[in-house]
């Protein structure tokens, strides 16, 4: 893999993606757990939602239906990404909606050399256009998102020849040099082509660096519960994915599970939390509810005092590892009471949602499958690698 990746990858975005995602990456996964002995509180990294601003419509998405679409100044994102430099952090994950819909998104990025972002797209914008001024960013790794084959992409995703377009833009991608992820959400619809190996070796042809698997989780106006993976699914996925680590030419990427197979869930471990478009820091992206806006004051001072976010991180750990709002969102809805934290979803309905929703598993249950490869192991230990929120 290291061969073919130094072979096909521009040498700039090479390097950007060694010194600022690796080494600078892995010193400030350091900072933040010498922070935490010191009871200073501040995220490794932050995922940042630019705009709600989607070109198509996806099933379980958190994003669609809001009354009034936000968008982020680049002012706003500008001092987002300083403060979090400041903390000695660099790595951060940029979401929308469609992040490529936002404007003054390449102009914001150049402005920050020195830091390494990873770009959540589902592809269909990302031109050869766009690939070129990702390559001349160098400091960019597109993960472009697969939700199923010819047929089912398009009911997943509710729009026409989506598995094409994404096809061409991982070549638009890995043709200009870029180190290029995909992404698969996993849902009952699309596990056979996930967990296939044609389809992994379909990607490996295409020069894609990494596969980023995270369990779909079912939330936003049109939950489609039904989609989510029961406890014998998720067992096999995560076997599948830590089997799948020493066969494949390529980096496998989880963001729920420990080195030694224990479920985990980033937010509540503070590794990161999301920001989304109108400025409200959130646990994590499908946890729709904040006390804080970044507008209110600088965002040491938030995770410094915010009794909400502390709350949160130290209650959901003692109820569960896995995913809170899948295992038991009536339990969110008490805590979100409690504080009398805002409905951030921008559709006003976000606690009678939840109040309604039906269990479902997810990571936490199941029997511990510990990574095999000391590699893995010590990046789920020792560095972020591995270890992102948006999941």
């Amino acid at each position: 893999m290291i061969g073919r990746i130094l072979k096909n990858t521009d040498k700039k975005c090479l390097y950007k993606f060694l010194y600022n995602m690796g080494v600078k990456g892995t010193l400030s996964f350091a900072r933040y757990k010498q922070r935490l002995k010191k009871g200073d509180f501040f995220p490794a990294f932050h995922f940042i939602s630019v705009t709600d601003d989607c070109n198509l419509n996806c099933q379980g998405c958190w994003v669609t239906h809001k009354k009034k679409n936000a968008r982020m100044s680049p002012e706003t994102l500008d001092r987002i990404i300083n403060e979090t430099k400041a903390k000695g952090s660099y790595f951060f994950g940029i979401l929308g909606g469609e992040p490529l819909m936002y404007k003054p998104l390449f102009e914001v990025l150049r402005k920050h050399p020195d830091c390494y972002f990873q770009l959540f797209t589902n592809g269909t914008l990302l031109t050869k256009e766009v690939a070129e001024e990702l390559r001349k960013l160098s400091n960019v790794t597109p993960l472009i998102s697969f939700e199923g084959d010819e047929m089912i992409a398009d009911v997943r995703r509710r729009g026409k020849d989506i598995y094409r377009r994404t096809l061409d833009a991982v070549e638009n991608a890995t043709g200009a040099g870029l180190i290029t992820g995909v992404a698969m959400s996993v849902c009952k619809s699309n596990m056979q082509l996930a967990l296939s190996d044609e389809f992994i070796n379909s990607l490996i042809q295409k020069n894609v660096a990494y596969l980023w698997y995270y369990i779909y989780r079912p939330v936003g106006a049109e939950s489609t519960v039904e989609l989510a993976l029961d406890k014998a699914e998720i067992q096999q996925l995560r076997q599948f994915m830590v089997d799948a680590r020493s066969r494949f030419d390529m980096a496998i990427i989880d963001a729920y599970w420990d080195q030694d197979g224990n479920g985990l869930c980033p937010a509540a471990t503070g590794l990161s939390h999301h920001i989304n478009a109108s400025g409200f820091i959130e646990p994590c992206p499908v946890i729709q509810f904040a006390t804080d806006n970044v507008s209110d004051k600088p965002l040491e001072n938030i995770y410094r005092e915010s009794v909400f976010l502390k709350q949160l991180k130290n209650e959901i750990l003692k109820k569960t590892n896995g995913c809170i709002i899948m295992e038991d969102p009536q339990w969110l809805v008490e805590m979100v009471e409690k504080h009398h934290a805002a409905d951030t979803s921008g559709r006003e309905n976000e606690i009678s949602r939840l109040k309604s929703m039906p269990l479902v598993p997810s990571h936490g249950s199941g029997v511990p499958v510990p990574e095999k490869g000391w590699i893995y192991r010590f990046a789920k230990k020792r560095a972020f690698f591995g270890l992102g929120a948006y999941g």
